[in-house]
């Protein structure tokens, strides 16, 4: 029946298929399908519709949720299709739903191109980017979707679409930020940027406030071709952090600048100048190198919670401060990123992406080894949270964990969430694709 394989509890690597990225998530689906193309995709689909199993959808596995994996039902497993077809004179690229990031920016970055995505090349391109896709090129080129010109997928009726801005332009819309919610995207299509060697990588500083108040201020200051993240973190046990700052907080910048390397020097410039570096490793690279190596065997076990602000002012700093040297958790991190540029200039209702206009992303976890600490750090990421949120609401569908349909509310609030309702009820209106942040289909009253 299927073209590609298909994995049940009895059979050899079943383990291993059902384990996603996340630690802690411990399902035993009745079936994995890992499928060989768009035809499987659209049997396995179907095959859920008519049983009215729970359907996992998996392209890298890295919900943190844990969607990527159900308990008892099906699991289409899309990590197998990776077709990737980059026609370079002009700049777009078609793209299986198997790839990850770090796949796709290799094979593109041997021409000299790139695709934003997140900040990990071990992430499915299919997640991250009908979540709406967050990484090192936000500010100078947007969002992933404000790259995507296309997309083929299969609704709940098992049907194969091409969607783009003229064809069903309402569900192209709905898939730019919307999530998992109204098909299975079996190919992307994306353009491409000239981004040849970037200059980025790790710089790691002292924790203190004035250090991360500093570090924000030059963000926000800093040209549109620099994009930053910065984490406020325990030490791990890493060879080029010193011995004495282990198990410590330190100060972690991830920076990634794409334009000419002269001036990204004087872009980065500041940031090296607010203390003395117990770590440096910021220099010119091929873009494709600012992604981590990837650790297949790191399946980290946290609790975490997302939000956006307005600013990180005196009292948030304080407040960052005060509960990540409280916390008991083996690593405690407050991880920001100053948005704007290039993303904040798309309007707000063009995609399904509806925080356009939001300053600062901010998301405090704490990563622990025994389950029996989970309810302790529970409690201190929910207070944390409570404390930093400025009467600020919002979150990033893709770094919310299940929290509930209020938080699924708050990540498209308002005429958001009432549009692609409405779009999931012509599409999918028995809520076949459900196993996701979820958003029912609209009801008549």
């Amino acid at each position: 029946m299927f073209e590609g394989q298909v994995i049940g509890p009895d059979d050899a690597g079943y383990d291993a298929a059902r384990t996603v990225f996340y630690g802690g998530i411990d399902r035993h689906p009745a079936a994995i399908v890992r499928a060989a193309n768009a035809a499987d995709v659209s049997r396995v689909v179907l095959l859920a519709r008519e049983t009215g199993q729970e359907l996992a959808i998996r392209s890298g596995g890295h919900s943190v949720a844990g969607h990527s994996v159900s308990e008892g039902g099906i699991v289409l497993d899309l990590s197998t299709m990776k077709a990737l077809e980059i026609d370079v004179e002009h700049r777009t690229a078609w793209a299986e739903t198997g790839l990850t990031a770090g796949e796709y920016a290799t094979a593109a970055g041997a021409h000299g191109l790139a695709t934003g995505f997140g900040d990990s090349g071990l992430v499915g391109i299919g997640g991250i980017t009908l979540g709406g896709g967050m990484g090192y090129l936000v500010r100078k080129y947007g969002l992933t979707i404000d790259d995507l010109l296309a997309a083929e997928l299969v609704t709940a009726n098992g049907q194969l679409l091409h969607v783009d801005a003229d064809t069903y332009p309402d569900l192209f819309w709905a898939i730019r930020g919307g999530g998992g919610n109204f098909g299975v995207v079996t190919r992307f299509k994306y353009r491409l940027h000239e981004v040849d060697s970037v200059i980025g990588g790790m710089l790691i500083l002292p924790a203190t406030p004035d250090v991360l108040r500093s570090f924000v201020a030059e963000a926000e200051a800093a040209p549109e071709e620099l994009s930053t993240m910065v984490n406020v973190m325990t030490a791990p046990p890493l060879p080029f952090i010193p011995a004495e700052y282990h198990g410590q907080l330190i100060t972690m910048g991830m920076m990634c600048y794409a334009g000419e390397i002269d001036a990204g020097e004087r872009a980065i410039a500041p940031f090296r100048a607010l203390a003395t570096p117990l770590a440096d490793m910021l220099r010119p690279m091929p873009y494709p190198e600012i992604f981590p190596p990837d650790d297949g065997n790191f399946h980290p076990v946290l609790v975490d919670r997302s939000m956006f602000l307005d600013a990180i002012d005196d009292e948030a700093v304080d407040v960052i401060f005060k509960y990540l040297k409280a916390s008991t958790a083996q690593t405690a991190a407050a991880h920001i990123r100053v948005l704007g540029g290039a993303m904040a200039r798309v309007p707000v209702d063009a995609t399904a992406f509806p925080h356009r206009k939001r300053h600062v992303l901010v998301n405090v976890a704490a990563l622990y080894e025994d389950p029996g600490e989970k309810e302790a750090h529970a409690a201190w990421v929910a207070d944390f949270a409570a404390d930093l949120r400025q009467d600020s609401t919002g979150v990033y569908v893709n770094f919310l964990g299940d929290e509930g349909e209020a938080r699924v509310h708050e990540a498209y609030p308002g005429p958001t969430w009432d549009r692609l309702a409405a779009i999931k009820a012509r599409y999918d209106p028995t809520n076949v694709f459900r196993l996701n942040h979820n958003i029912p289909p609209a009801r008549d009253t």
